[in-house]
């Protein structure tokens, strides 16, 4: 038996290990699976070229197995294998002068080799986080090997000695500290496979020692991996049911998505994967976005945002992607132009699928919009890119329900102004009066939509934004010239009635009677308040700066405005409080006190009317 140090001239290299280089505990599993998959993997490529062999017979797996009485969990594989002088290379001789150099010697190595994994080093050595002491057991492909034995129980020193192993391949135990034996339930560790391992590419079984149950069913028992995800293979090759199928599968998800974007490039980077268009019940459901990114089918983070763009996030999908500069755990990506072109290039597939639905799909891309057209709007808001690529297919809902191009609203008309609805239900009289001069309105309900119309206005030269109610425009009066005179009177009876001297009133001749007054807020006025609001209590009470930009506007065409010179003083008052009220209330919902005074007084109204 040959003892030694392992040579890292730091004071001790476990507490890095196991408190700061990896941010999950539960990644020692996720190293030591891949360890070994890459190990079969290295095996495989050697037999192909005749410089190993590989039975016949032989089925090339990973075995987890858990045993609670002994408190150890052993990871097996049956792939290359090690002499001792390998396992003195990539196990003890971690040789320099602190943890940063540590770090800088394994970047370098992992440009080098391909990967920390596949040789032990670094990946390795995430076993100590769980465990009080590890043995390797390990016996090499190569001809006339023995079999090597190493055992370190957390500190500097190891034991080396010949192996107990018969066939080809590592075994590797953790003796499970007292802290971490949690990893000794099978469900937790059928957790921890199924999150990071669940399509890694080689086979990988889990089983419980001296488990009856398991010996009896050992012949079909049932790898916990997809070896062949279906991102993997060609988007000619899947049908519509296995793209559903893996969907509901991965993400849980048992609503049908609405449609999908296979990813399949090899040059000038190979990335695969799938995105998936989730249908959204309602605004906040965009929040609910997954997309898992791999590194050769091994899980490396949910939504890692320097690779996936951060309005895509709010779809749910996989990337794979082999060529990602990973650092040494393998959970965190550096930003360099690759990571960004990658990037870049999901996103100009996302708006090339796009697009190709409004060409070629349009009926379906219609339906789809309600379901998309926050993400698609955020998308255009986040990178201009994307913008410029899906501008010419955003669409808009009008009043009638119809789905239009910012192109079919405007037309040739040097008139670039667009009436929009907030709130159908609370604006339907402003819709009514535009509707019936010929002006189409469109439905912008949502509160993104605020922010995405100042974005195509900032964009789009000359196209003007106007909700509904934002002002009564030429179109619905009727062109008559009020006198002076007679506007003021109106004027001064509402101001003195409504007890309101700051009130901003006007007076036009509306081409429909029916309406005695309505009220307008300027648009810059209204998203100025909603600006404010958005920010909180940090500016809480700033937005009320805007309230006097409210304007009652009369009716002089209504035949109670026409009447008002007539009726006493307590009708008149009780007519200029009705109808201000049935103005604003067409604009905004009435306050509580505001509103029970109006039922109140319609209360009084009927009375009159027995």
């Amino acid at each position: 038996m040959a003892k030694g140090n392992i040579s890292v001239n730091s004071e001790n290299i476990f507490p890095i290990i196991k408190k700061w280089l990896y941010s999950d505990k539960d990644i020692f599993l996720r190293e030591l699976v891949s360890n070994g998959c890459d190990a079969i993997t290295k095996l495989k490529k050697l037999s192909n070229i005749g410089e190993a062999k590989i039975g016949e017979d032989e089925k090339l797996r990973v075995d987890v197995i858990v045993d609670k009485e002994a408190k150890t969990i052993t990871i097996s594989d049956n792939g290359i294998g090690m002499t001792e002088e390998e396992i003195d290379k990539y196990i003890t001789q971690i040789a320099f002068s602190g943890a940063s150099d540590f770090l800088e010697k394994y970047k370098e190595e992992n440009e080098k080799d391909g990967g920390i994994i596949g040789h032990f080093g670094l990946g390795f050595y995430s076993a100590f986080m769980p465990s009080t002491s590890v043995l390797i057991d390990s016996l090499s492909y190569k001809d006339g090997a023995k079999p090597a034995k190493w055992f370190c129980d957390g500190s500097m020193e190891y034991e080396m000695s010949e192996g107990e192993r018969k066939e080809r391949g590592t075994t590797i135990t953790l003796f499970i500290a007292e802290d971490s034996k949690e990893f000794l339930e099978e469900f937790t560790l059928r957790q921890i496979l199924n999150k990071y391992c669940s399509f890694l590419p080689v086979e990988v079984y889990l089983a419980v020692a001296n488990n009856e149950e398991n010996k009896e069913n050992e012949e079909e028992q049932k790898p916990i991996n997809d070896i062949n995800p279906l991102w993997a293979k060609s988007p000619r090759d899947c049908t519509d049911e296995e793209y559903k199928e893996f969907y509901t599968k991965v993400f849980m998800d048992f609503n049908e998505p609405l449609f999908w974007i296979h990813l399949n490039v090899d040059f000038p980077f190979n990335l695969k994967g799938i995105l998936y268009f989730p249908k959204l019940n309602h605004e906040f459901a965009t929040n609910e976005g997954q997309i898992k990114l791999y590194n050769n089918q091994v899980f490396v983070a949910d939504n890692v945002k320097e690779v996936i763009p951060e309005f895509l996030m709010l779809l749910k999908g996989t990337i794979d992607c082999p060529d990602l500069p990973l650092n040494v755990s393998r959970s965190f990506l550096q930003n360099d132009g690759y990571v960004k072109k990658i990037s870049a290039h999901i996103t100009k597939k996302v708006a090339d699928k796009l697009c190709e639905l409004f060409k070629k799909e349009r009926e379906k891309f219609n339906t789809y919009w309600e379901d998309i057209n926050m993400f698609i709007k955020y998308g255009c808001i986040r990178d201009e890119k994307f913008y410029d690529k899906v501008k010419d297919i955003m669409l808009y809902k009008d009043v009638d329900g119809n789905y239009i191009t910012l192109t079919d609203y405007i037309g040739d008309k040097e008139d670039k102004t667009i009436y929009y609805v907030s709130n159908e239900a609370q604006q339907a009289q402003y819709v009514k009066m535009l509707k019936e001069q010929g002006i189409n309105s469109v439905l912008l309900p949502a509160m993104i939509d605020s922010h995405f119309i100042s974005f195509i206005e900032s964009k789009e030269n000359g196209v003007k934004f106007m909700r509904v109610d934002a002002k009564i425009s030429d179109e619905l009066t009727n062109g008559e010239e009020i006198s002076e005179e007679k506007s003021n009177s109106i004027i001064e009876k509402f101001k003195k009635n409504l007890n309101d001297d700051a009130l901003k009133i006007s007076v036009k001749a509306f081409r429909d009677a029916n309406i005695p007054a309505i009220m307008t807020l300027s648009e810059e006025s209204r998203r100025m308040q909603e600006i404010y609001k958005s920010y909180g209590q940090q500016f809480a009470g700033m937005s009320g700066m805007f309230n006097d930009d409210y304007t009652l506007v009369l009716n002089t065409e209504n035949g109670l405005i026409k009447k008002i010179d007539t009726m006493d003083e307590d009708m008149q008052k009780l007519v200029c409080e009705h109808i201000y009220d049935l103005a604003m209330l067409c604009n905004k919902p009435l306050g509580a006190e505001s509103m029970t005074k109006f039922v109140e007084r319609n209360n009084t109204i009927l009375q009159k009317l027995i």
